[in-house]
Formats: structure tokens, sequence, C-alpha cells
């Protein structure tokens, strides 16, 4: 059908339609945000709200669902959750001189990456929008983080991609439409792609000096980075489009050099379950455990933290010494960061203009709560926490401004009133006044008419529907003077007006309009002046997040009895009675352990029972590594650091049936990365490697991988095994050294003793922790019986070393290489090489 056949609100709204194809369409009618037709039915199956049908247009009915004005938000988040995108039209024309539809505009769009508002947001994590672009193998990256302001790019090689995305787990990707990676076929986030132009490196970087307002973008260290560059000004415009202002706050553009950071891959972020845990969960983490913030941005900078651990030990020996004094002189300062509010989020809705009053009210009490503790940063010797006091008093004037126009507690809503303080502007204290001596007006006003009609239970009344009104029970009507006018006629009453009276209700009626619109006025320009204050309170609120994660370092490095790391410039990493961060606080007595590496001692093979605690041992070096160098004290009773610029783990087993791979093949897909990228200076943690094939295949291969991290990538290594031959290297290599965690067996009972011991382990005790898994008691005799027979055999057989003697087995000869030692070069003519060359040939075949 035509759009001309529809009616003028149906045009209307399909007009706006055609621009947000793949959004749901929220169409403002009085209190209602309506959806038609398709959207209706969508909207209504994923919100699960009333489908019904209105009328018709063009001859088809009219499919609706719709959700209250003032609970929107709700319905946004749970549509923002499930990946949809929703464009927000609103009524911007006056219903009382619109003739037909009242005009309309999208105002905004909400999508799961470039939401702001605080009721969308997890208050505890970022919400990420990321680009892509690539140009042969490279990968060109921008990512935001709308609600503060953060706008970052790399470049990175394609198979690097998987390990960013665990890094950045962002809310919605971006994609030019023939871009084709594996990874993304599966990504169960938002997607959304755009068209390939907007990825231009030419366009976007006009796009960008145009917005940063500079001449070009050598000032952000951007050089080379054309692929890179492609993907922030697809991002930049993309986010502009949405939110239907230009984003102030996003006033620079940070280049992230990986060799500033001990990377890590998708595999280790997972198995070290830094945030999350490997079943998705948000507890118990490494996270949960430190975060003690008393601030949601404090929060999100502690997980940012977490998965950019620092290489410059001078950076890391500043946090620490910040740490170190608040644990001696910082007591109450984690107390008084409660009164601080989301400083950074507020900021940002400020400059997208979204701020409501209670946003200004809670910055402008946050900034009073920090200009209070001023002097007490002021004298700290650490050079961190002296850099975030000096910090504060450029902010208070922001807090003197708001404190003159705002309320102490403002309405909710602007549309409310009851916003701008008394005395600020003299205008609306004038308007302000009539109303508030409307009550006294009234009573004036009911004890003369009473007097005047000699009527007792004369009333002087309002309501929102039908005004001011002179209430007569009818039983006194007759006594009604001739100046009153009916107004509404009740079962038992008559209601009434007078010139006298109808006069005051013009007055004070237009007055609350007025003061309304005047509210709404000076608001706007609070929000203007508050533009300029917007580089100020990003600093600010980098400066408070920060201090709030070095108090919740300390806090836990108090109640968890940890202690500071040292660092040096020798390779070793000695850690003297280390225990598992998350595992200690969930048990009630913890065995720790020492971890002893350095140029002598490069790999511990350990050996020991399932349950021993081999998995745990292993991971609490590598989060003892990772918290010592995110500027944490550690749980250990000494740790001594070396230069690490990388850690790796090949730990657990999964696979990834969508991607076609099996356990196996994600196994050996890990180690592969590992074999290929680790280096002298890496720590890697390899649990049970070639278990996932037949036991002849995955013990050569065990032992190739750990002669390879020995001999080749000579990296830090914990390499866990049930192989006891592997332990036959140690002799081999004088950097391998064998440890096992003990166990003791007695009555056929296992009891696990959690600590390392020099050496291998003497059995495996698989079955004993079989039995006190559950299996039954029949499997378990039977195994045994089948066990002896099994050694009886091997000991009959007396099999040979695999590593000890060399393989005697020599390949039978291709006929391509019995040709191949028969030719002589040089007496063959150059015709004669050509036809030996198609002989050649199809003796491959």
């Amino acid at each position: 059908m035509t759009t001309a056949q529809h009616t003028p609100m149906m045009q209307q709204y399909l007009a706006l339609k055609s621009e947000h194809t793949d959004k749901l369409v929220f169409y403002r009618m009085g209190d209602f945000y309506e959806l038609f037709f398709e959207d209706a039915e969508k909207a209504s199956r994923l919100l699960d709200i009333t489908l019904t049908t209105r009328g018709s247009s063009a001859g088809t009915p009219i499919k609706m669902a719709g959700v209250p004005y003032h609970a929107a938000e709700q319905y946004l988040a749970r549509l923002v959750k499930l990946g949809e995108s929703v464009a927000i039209c609103e009524q911007i024309g006056d219903p009382a001189t619109s003739k037909g539809p009242v005009e309309r505009k999208v105002m905004r769009v909400v999508t799961p990456g470039t939401v702001t508002d605080a009721a969308l947001l997890d208050d505890k994590h970022d919400n990420i929008i990321l680009a892509l672009s690539s140009q042969r193998s490279r990968l060109g990256i921008a990512w935001m983080s709308v609600a503060s302001g953060t706008f970052r790019v790399l470049e990175c090689p394609v198979d690097d991609l998987p390990a960013e995305l665990e890094r950045l787990r962002p809310a919605e990707l971006l994609m030019p439409d023939d871009l084709t990676v594996g990874i993304l076929e599966n990504w169960p986030g938002a997607k959304k792609k755009l068209p390939a132009w907007q990825f231009d490196a030419d366009s976007a970087r006009l796009t960008l000096t145009r917005h940063f307002g500079t001449r070009d973008l050598d000032g952000f260290g951007t050089d080379g980075m054309t692929v890179a560059i492609g993907a922030a000004g697809a991002l930049l415009g993309y986010v502009k489009a949405t939110q239907g202002v230009n984003p102030t706050h996003i006033a620079s553009l940070g280049v992230e050099d990986h060799r500033d950071l001990i990377r890590m891959d998708a595999a280790t972020r997972r198995n070290l379950e830094i945030t999350e845990t490997i079943r998705g969960e948000r507890s118990p983490t490494l996270f949960s455990l430190l975060d003690q913030c008393a601030t949601s941005m404090g929060s999100r900078l502690l997980a940012n933290w977490l998965h950019h651990p620092l290489r410059s030990h001078t950076a890391i020996c500043e946090r620490l010494f910040a740490v170190r004094e608040l644990m001696e002189n910082g007591d109450g300062i984690h107390g008084d960061l409660r009164e601080v509010a989301d400083i950074e989020r507020i900021t940002a809705r400020v400059a997208l203009r979204s701020a409501r009053p209670r946003d200004l009210s809670s910055l402008r009490d946050s900034i009073t709560a920090l200009l209070a503790m001023q002097p007490r940063l002021a004298g700290m010797e650490s050079p961190l926490l002296a850099r975030i006091g000096q910090v504060l008093p450029e902010v208070a004037p922001i807090a003197e401004r708001l404190a003159r126009a705002i309320l102490p507690e403002p309405s909710t809503f602007l549309r409310d009133g009851g916003v701008i303080n008394d005395g600020f502007h003299p205008d609306l204290d004038e308007l302000r006044g009539i109303q508030t001596h409307c009550g006294e007006f009234l009573l004036q006003l009911e004890a003369r008419e009473r007097e005047r009609t000699g009527i007792a239970t004369l009333k002087v009344e309002f309501n929102r529907v039908h005004g001011f009104y002179i209430e007569v029970s009818r039983v006194n009507s007759d006594k009604v003077p001739d100046d009153y006018r009916r107004r509404q006629t009740l079962k038992n009453a008559e209601r009434y007006i007078t010139p006298e009276l109808k006069e005051f209700e013009d007055k004070a009626l237009s007055a609350q309009d007025r003061a309304l619109a005047l509210e709404k006025q000076l608001y706007e320009a609070l929000l203007d002046e508050l533009a300029d204050a917007i580089p100020r309170l990003k600093a600010l609120s980098e400066a408070v997040a920060s201090l709030d994660v070095l108090a919740a370092f300390a806090l836990r490095a108090t109640a968890g009895n940890y202690i500071e790391p040292e660092f040096v410039d020798t390779p070793c990493l000695d850690i003297v009675d280390g225990r598992h961060p998350v595992v200690e606080s969930q048990v009630d007595r913890f065995i720790a352990n020492h971890t002893r590496l350095s140029d002598s001692r490069k790999l511990l093979l350990i050996t020991g029972p399932n349950m021993g605690g081999k998995s745990t041992y292993m991971r609490q070096t590598a989060l003892i590594t990772l918290l010592a160098h995110v500027g944490s004290f550690v749980p250990a009773g000494r740790a001594v650091m070396g230069p690490v610029d990388r850690i790796f783990t090949r730990i657990g087993a999964s696979d990834d049936l969508a991607g076609g791979r099996s356990t196996f093949m994600v196994e050996m897909t890990e180690t592969a990365n590992i074999l290929n990228n680790a280096g002298e200076h890496s720590l890697v943690l390899m649990d049970e490697v070639g278990r996932g094939t037949s036991t002849f295949d995955g013990l050569a291969l065990a032992w190739a991988i750990a002669r390879a991290l020995i001999e080749k990538n000579r990296a830090y290594t914990l390499f866990a095994t049930h192989y006891f031959e592997l332990t036959r290297l140690s002799s081999d290599y004088p950097s391998v050294a064998n440890v096992h965690l003990s166990a003791v067996e007695h009555n056929d009972k296992i009891v696990f003793l959690h600590h390392v011991e020099d050496g291998p382990a003497s059995q495996s005790y698989g079955l004993a922790v079989a039995q006190l898994a559950g299996v039954p008691g029949r499997v378990i005799r039977e195994a045994r019986r089948h066990l002896a027979e099994l050694e009886n055999h091997a000991a009959s057989r007396q099999q040979p070393d695999l590593f000890s003697q060399p393989m005697t087995v020599e390949p039978e000869p291709h006929p391509a290489i019995e040709m191949l030692q028969d030719i002589d070069p040089d007496t063959i003519s150059p015709r004669e090489a050509l036809n030996m060359l198609y002989d050649l040939k199809s003796q491959l075949r």
C-alpha cells in the first residue's frame, strides 16, 4: 500500500519508522509510548505486554501495544538486555495549535552500547560499544563508554580479536557490512553492520578532527593507525546519531599500547576468573573479593585495573606507596567516599543534556563532601594521593553554583517543578509567592463568603480538573447570591465560580505554568554553564575513582593480612607462603605454599592426585602475580617479582561445538598459542596437557610441549601432569624441578594435605578420588582388579622407555625421492630437466 492510503497519524508514524527500520519505535501518545504493527507484536512477545487492535488504516487493522510514559525505563532496560535498539519518538509540537497530528520527532536512540540512563546501566561494569575495521591481516579496534566518555583505539592482528573481546566485553559491536571474521559469526551480543564507506579512514579523520577541534590527530599518537582511525570515525558518527546531541564529554582519543601492559589471552582471563567465574557467575571472583569500593565508578575502575595489569615497576610502586599510606593514615576515607555519587556518569548525562535534577543535587553534595577531605589528602606523602588532592579545589566553584541554583531536595523530574532554589531568580520567587499565598487567599475568601451568604458549610476548594470553585450544599442553594455562576452540579451540592475567584484562578494557574516554564529555562541555562566545567568534572571523577580503588586495596590488605610485593629487574618469581585469594576467603584454613622460579629454575613439573590442589596452586601463582602488577598487596609471606610481560593458562576441559572444535582441539589451539607467543618473561600455566587423546599420543605431546617450553620459550612455567614419565625431564634439564602435592592413603581412603613438596608424586590415587566422588563400590573393586592385571601385563612386556631410546623404524622411500637421488644436475639439459619435473609431479599425484 502507498503511504497516502493511511490515516494522517499513521502516515507520520510510518515516515518515522522508515528511518529506523531495524529498531523498535516508541511513539509518544499522551501518557503512553505506543508501538504499532510488527513492532507491537515483537514488543508484546519480548515484554509480555498486551497486544490489542484499534481501528484500521488503509483497510488494515492497527495492532498496538504500549507502555506507560512514567514506567518506560524498566521496559527499555529489558529490551536493551535482550540486545534490542529503541527509537524514542517525542511530541515536539503544541497540541493546542496543531492542525492534524501533533508534530513528533525521534529525540534519541537507545542501543545496548550507547545507553546512559542510570536505570539501564550496571553500576559496577562499564557499558562498552566497540567498532571493528580490517585491512589485510590487520584489525583496527575503537571502543567507547558513552556513559563515562572513554574513547580509545588500538591495532592488532586478527588472531588477537578473541582476547580483546574477552577483555572489553562490549555490549554492542559495529562492523562494516563486508567484514567477515569467523569468531563474530557466533558472537552472542548485539551486532550492527554499517555501510563500509562509514569506515573510510579519510572521512573518519575529518569526523574526528571536527569533533575534537584539532587540525589533525597527531596529538593523540595515532600516527600510522589508518585502520583504527576508520573504526573510530564510524563509532563516533554512530554515537552522535543515537544521542541526538553532540557528546562533548568525549574530549580525547586514547591509544592503547600493549607494551605497557601484561597481556592475557581470552582463555587466561576466563580461567583466572577475574571478573566472572567459568560458569558465567559474578561471584566468587577476584573482582568480587576486592570490590569494597564505596562508589560505583571505583568498582568500574577496579575491574579495569584487574584486566590491565601494568609492566612499569615505577607506576606499580607509586600505587603501592599510596596503598601503604592509606593503610597507615587513611582511617575514615573509605567511609567519607560513601557520600560520593557516580560523578563520572552524571558528567556524561550533563554533556548529553539528559541530567535530571537529582543528578545535579547529588553532584553538588558529592563535591562538598570531597572538599572536606581535601586537607587530609594534601598532607599525604604519596605523590599519587597528593595529585588526587590537588584536583579537588578546582571544582569548588561548581559546588557553590549548584548550591545557589538547586533546592536541597529537588523534585525527581523537571516537569514537576520544585527544582530551582529560592532566591536564585527574582521572577521565579514572585511567581512562587503567588502560589504560596494561594491557600491564605482561599481561606480569607471562604470566611468572607460565609459571612456574606450566611451559609456556614460553604467551601472554597480546588482540583486539577475544574480549577477553583465555591461548593454549596443543595439545601442552601436558595441562599446563593446573584453573582455566583454555576460551574458543576453534583448529587448533593452545586459548585460555583465568582468574578473575583475567576480572576484569582487565572492569575494563580498562569503563575504555575509560567513558573514551570521559567524553571525549565533556568535549568537549561545551568546545564549550559556546567558544559564548560565538563573537563574538570571528568578529572575529578578519575581522581576519586582511583582513590576509591586504592582505599579498597588497603582494606583488603588489612583484612586478609596481605604483604607489599617487591619488584626487581633480575628475572625471578619468588613467592613465599603464597595463598589463593579467592579460595582462601571460602575455606576455614588454607595451606600456603612457595613458588620459586628463576633463570636457573624455569619449569616446575607438578604431579599429585586429582583434587590434591594442583590447579589451585597454579592459579594462585598467576593471581598473586596479577595482583602485584595492578598495585595491590598480595596474599603471601613474601613476593619478589622480576619482569613479566604475559600470562598464559591452559587449564580445564571445554569444547567449542558451535565453532566445530572438540575438547582436544580447543586444548591444542590454546597450547599452540602459548608455544607461538610465550617468551622468557612470560608466566605459563599448563594443566594436564595431552589428556584428551590416546595415552601414547598424549604422553608424546606432553613431553614435546614441555621440551619446547624449556628449550625454546624459556618461560616461567608451572606444568601439572599425571604422566609420571615426564618427571625424568629433570635429569635432562637443570632448569626443570619436580614438585608434588602431598596426600596420604589409609584404609582405601585418601587425605589431601595440599602441601607442595619437592620431588615427584609416588602415585596418582585415581581410584581413591573416584571413591571419594561417590563411584559405586562394585565399580571401584572391578577397577582395582583390572588395574592389577594391567600392571602385571605391563611388567611382563617391559615396554621400553619412549623418550630414552631413539626411533629405529625407517620410513619407506617415496618413488619421487628415489628419482631425485638419481639425477645429476650438471649433466642434464634444460629440456630434460623440464621433463623430469613433469615426471616428479605425476609421481606425487
